[in-house]
């Protein structure tokens, strides 16, 4: 099995917000496109700095597909009443799609209901390949170096116990 990220060479020399990310197996780097995606970058530094992930859990594992995150509704634990379906206090944000990004093992993209523009905190890190999903959600940044080490580890109802922009 393909460890590394797929499509490396396109992440290359990029800039943008680097996230770390704490969780109980360990800490990753994630790195956002706002050149890509402006509003769903901003909004996922925005609720980092507001502390909004910390102590939501993973709620939804789908082995060899994705591993999801971001819904306050987890704090209570992964099979609270609703969990899967809740977001932040801000608006939902529109589809940013960019044909240069792809839901590639490492990739970030935003979660969402079928209404294409219903993105809100939920994203997903994508653990295999999933071409089926490109142009269909909104790639927003990366898991940087090694940090797959840590997310192929996560567990359904694992918590991130501190998330912080590292860079602007």
């Amino acid at each position: 099995m393909n460890t590394e990220p797929s499509g490396e060479a396109a992440f290359a020399g990029r800039s943008g917000p680097i996230l770390k990310v704490q969780t109980e197996r360990g800490t990753f780097h994630l790195q956002l496109f706002p050149d890509a995606a402006p509003k769903h970058a901003e909004r996922i530094v925005k609720l980092t700095e507001e502390k909004f992930y910390d102590g939501i859990r993973f709620h939804r594992i789908v082995p060899n597909f994705v591993a999801q995150i971001g819904d306050p509704k987890s704090r209570a634990g992964v099979d609270a009443p609703g969990v899967g379906s809740g977001g932040s206090n801000y608006p939902d944000l529109p589809l940013e799609v960019s044909r240069a990004y792809k839901n590639t093992r490492g990739s970030l993209a935003a979660a969402r209901t079928n209404d294409p523009n219903s993105a809100n905190s939920q994203f997903y890190v994508v653990l295999q390949d999933a071409p089926h999903l490109d142009m269909q959600y909104t790639v927003f940044g990366r898991v940087m170096d090694d940090g797959m080490s840590v997310v192929d580890q996560i567990k359904r109802g694992d918590a991130v116990t501190m998330t912080v922009v590292k860079k602007e």
